[in-house]
This record gives structure tokens, sequence and C-alpha cells, in this order.
């Protein structure tokens, strides 16, 4: 009974190591989520600069610019994510 626990206790340990990144990994994907969120700051400032200005076309363009950037944050996120599943 001992070694049947053993066995399964080395075979849990196994499987949670297997999956831990690397920390060069962890590194990139923390400098992406931290770039990421600068960026979404960066578009929500844009998206409040467009309320203050009463041209309705400088606002469209300052809306959909933070909607760009929206995105790009995102692109930063999902190529992180890419490049530490390759590590």
């Amino acid at each position: 009974m001992k070694k049947i626990l053993l066995v399964a206790a080395a075979a849990g340990l196994m499987s949670v190591a297997a999956c831990s990144k690397s920390p060069e990994a962890n590194a990139v994907e923390n400098n992406a989520d931290m770039m990421a969120d600068n960026m979404d700051a960066m578009a929500d400032n844009v998206a409040d600069m467009s309320n203050t200005t009463a041209n309705p076309f400088a606002e469209d363009n300052a809306e959909a610019v933070a909607e760009n950037i929206h995105d790009a944050a995102d692109n930063v996120r999902d190529s992180a994510d890419d490049a530490t599943t390759n590590m």
C-alpha cells in the first residue's frame, strides 16, 4: 500500500514539474503583460481625451486610435503566449 502511494505521489509531482515554465518564459510573459497593461492604460487615456473635444471628427479619430491600441495590447499578450509555448 505504501508503495502505491509513493508511486502515485511521484507521478503527481512529475506532472506538476512538467507544467512549470522556465524562468525565461515567465520573464517574457511578465514583460509582455506589463507592456500590454501600459498600452491599455494609454488607450484609456486617449479614449478619455476624445470626450473633451468639440470636433466630432477628432473624437471619432481618437476613439479609433484607442481601439487600435487596445488591439495592439491584445496582440502583445498573444505573441507572448505563443513565444512561451515554444520555450
